[in-house]
């Protein structure tokens, strides 16, 4: 059988693996050579200053070759969005490897030169947006104060209080909308992020939406789940986030120091490389019992959400997915939050009324109280894509421009 070979670039891939975009990444490219049609190969990044520059090195894990190229550091603004030197190398890389079709999924520092490269040599691309990088120099659309932009659609000229240098952000703007028009088929996680990106003059009328999977729970996780709540069966709340105003950390203080009860937990997972975000002054003087979770992989991600009953996700500005919320709704744990851009397209969304981004903590507070009085209750599992969902959502969209290219 001839399987389709698809080049997936990724800022980062295994051995190298941060972010949630890498692990969407990742999970698909698995999904997708375990299906037996497709044969993948990565390509990634690195800054190793012990390396030759621009040198590119060959690893291979789960049968998925990648190739990581080995950047410097302190490369200029330019260089994080067009590297000439970059895209020279990922050419040589097309011309031996010749792929069917290239993925350009998160693509911040390889730059928007892998477009150029694949429509130089006629194969078709699809590019996931996975952020707001494409119309964005600050990535996510936060202003250097922290608070959440709000533009929508996003017009250059309103950039002024953000960016450093206008000329310089106009011209990447204007770069970047050009490279996106290369595209064949450019794919987004949640109808916010395809209608936002879409409207602010980006690759229009290429988009579709191509909602990310997510790890589904192991079949013994109702059991740990079970044995957890028989040993202990106070109510817990559990929190992915970092201790950041943009995450809704203050928000999420000042209503646990506003609750009456206190039989009840939290987790919170430090998801730092050095385990340092928590210290003991982050929860003094709360009430409750306040435990640190340490970080967890994509494999054992059942072992945290077996230890909660509610998870918080209280995030300050308007995300493009969410892949914390799916997790916790697959395995039948409620959700307390904001209305933060494609978060809430879930199937649960009709049962879930989010907080408004910026509303009071007493508004989170009363959901604490209410689900603390409700505990405990029945379990809705709400269905939920996982990564061969997915791969089998991406597959058709390979089919559909193969077929018209």
């Amino acid at each position: 059988m001839n399987k389709r070979h698809i080049l997936l670039a990724n800022v980062f891939f295994a051995p190298f693996t941060y972010g949630g975009a890498t692990i969407v990444a990742e999970e698909l490219a698995k999904a997708l050579v375990a299906r037996g049609d497709y044969r993948i190969t990565a390509v990634s990044l690195c800054s190793r200053t012990e390396l030759e520059t621009y040198t590119v090195m060959k690893s291979e894990r789960d049968g998925i070759v990648n190739y990581v190229i080995n950047v410097p550091q302190g490369r200029s603004y330019h260089e994080m969005y067009n590297n000439p030197q970059v895209t020279a190398l990922l050419g040589e890389l097309m011309d031996g490897l010749r792929p069917d079709l290239v993925h350009a999924h998160c693509v911040q520092d390889i730059g928007a030169g892998i477009l150029q490269a694949a429509h130089a040599r006629n194969i078709p691309i699809v590019l996931s947006v996975h952020d707001f990088w494409w119309i964005c120099e600050r990535q996510f659309m936060i202003r250097p104060n922290g608070s959440y932009c709000g533009q929508s659609p996003v017009r250059i000229d309103a950039c002024r209080g953000c960016a450093s240098d206008m000329g310089a952000a106009r011209t990447r703007f204007d770069h970047l909308r050009m490279m996106g028009a290369l595209a064949d088929c450019v794919t987004y996680p949640s109808q916010f992020a395809h209608d936002l990106v879409s409207s602010s003059g980006f690759a229009p009328g290429r988009g579709i939406v191509l909602e990310n999977g997510v790890r589904l729970p192991d079949p013994d996780f109702p059991d740990a789940q079970g044995a957890r709540r028989a040993r202990d069966p106070r109510l817990t709340f559990g929190f992915v986030g970092g201790p950041s105003q943009i995450k809704g950390w203050p928000t999420i203080r000042a209503a646990f120091q506003m609750l009456e009860q206190e039989d009840f937990r939290v987790l919170l997972v430090d998801g730092s490389q050095d385990g340092t975000w928590w210290t003991p002054a982050h929860t003094k003087g709360l009430k409750g019992d306040w435990q640190i979770f340490p970080r967890f992989e994509q494999a054992n991600m059942d072992s945290f959400y077996a230890q909660i009953d509610v998870l918080l996700f209280m995030s300050q500005w308007k995300e493009t997915f969410g892949l914390a919320v799916r997790e916790a709704l697959a395995r039948g744990i409620d959700v307390i939050q904001t209305d933060s851009g494609g978060t809430v397209e879930h199937k649960a969304a009709h049962s879930i009324d989010p907080i408004p981004i910026g509303a009071p903590a007493s508004a989170l507070q009363e959901r604490l109280a209410t689900a603390l009085a409700q505990h405990p209750k029945a379990q809705v599992h709400t269905p939920v894509a996982g990564y061969a969902d997915q791969a089998r959502a991406f597959h058709q969209i390979v089919e559909n421009v193969l077929g018209a290219a």
